[in-house]
């Protein structure tokens, strides 16, 4: 049984980073070759996912499960994260975006896990160091420098992802409170609209990359990312994220043409090393506590 849940929660996580990755190259694809511009691009794709997941919702049908309705905390913060993730591609590459991205949700999630009163191992703590090591080498001069503006939206679009997760690993009914945390995003999906009204410029390519980034990479990826968080800890989240820079690095290769590098290659061995400690650590230490009390 309790392989089972781990497969089912590796399968699951496997599938959201993807999905995550995913979104940084939709988005660089569509901001970076200037095919829609930013505020389009998070209107259409909060609410797409908004419309996607409340179908889903519908067909399903919400009486299974716990009921639950999200938060207005969690639809701030997705909408806040989106157009500054928005906004941040518009001067940063796809690689190095992700990298700030995930870099800030680690240490926004570790550090209010830690307030919070968790506490981790020494190999956890190891793995913590070495993903984060693995992290900074790949943000080294060699790697395209993020402007400053660049650089603060998209840690802010980190911190508000971090908190984001947080708030999902208490879901009880994943579908549901996602779903309804993008309802609550519209209000402010509005009021961005209106505000930028004057400077729309969009192309059929633009809005079906913006559709799809909504949908089924947002849409469907998150409510899949809340499930996986059930059986993930806080750290855990945190520190497996990391791999996405090196995925969203490898699609922007595939499909922005961006150039892959031996320093690319090595930080991905060590972020990815430093994911395996920590998982495996709490894997470890789970098992041992189990043990001692029976």
């Amino acid at each position: 049984m309790n392989n089972k849940y781990l497969l089912k929660t590796s399968l699951l996580t496997g599938l959201a980073l993807i999905a995550f990755a995913a979104n940084s190259v939709l988005c660089r694809l569509a901001l970076g070759n200037g095919a829609i511009d930013a505020s389009s691009f998070t209107v259409i794709r909060l609410v797409s996912g908004a419309i996607a997941l409340f179908i889903i919702l519908s067909i399903k049908g919400s009486n299974q499960g716990v009921s639950s309705k999200g938060s207005w905390t969690a639809g701030l913060m997705l909408f806040l994260y989106a157009i500054t993730f928005s906004y941040a591609y518009l001067s940063v590459d796809t690689g190095t975006g992700a990298l700030i991205l995930f870099g800030s949700v680690q240490i926004t999630m570790i550090m209010l896990s830690l307030i919070s009163g968790t506490r981790l191992h020494l190999i956890e703590w190891s793995g913590v160091f070495i993903a984060f090591t693995g992290f900074i080498y790949l943000m080294l001069p060699n790697i395209t420098t993020p402007s400053i503006n660049g650089f603060i939206l998209m840690t802010v679009a980190g911190i508000s992802w971090g908190i984001y997760t947080l708030k999902g690993r208490s879901s009880k009914n994943p579908l549901m409170d996602t779903t309804y945390n993008f309802l609550r995003t519209i209000p402010f999906v509005a009021l961005l609209a209106v505000f930028s009204m004057q400077n729309i410029s969009y192309s059929t390519e633009g809005i079906v990359l913006a559709l799809i980034s909504g949908a089924i990479t947002s849409g469907v990826g998150y409510t899949i990312w809340y499930i996986a968080l059930g059986g993930l800890s806080s750290t855990q989240a945190a520190v497996i994220q990391l791999s996405v820079p090196v995925i969203a690095a490898i699609g922007g290769v595939v499909f922005v043409s961006e150039i892959i590098t031996i320093r690319l290659v090595i930080s991905a061995t060590v972020v990815l090393s430093g994911i395996l400690m920590v998982v495996l650590g709490k894997y470890y230490f789970t098992l041992k506590n189990r043990k001692l009390k029976t």
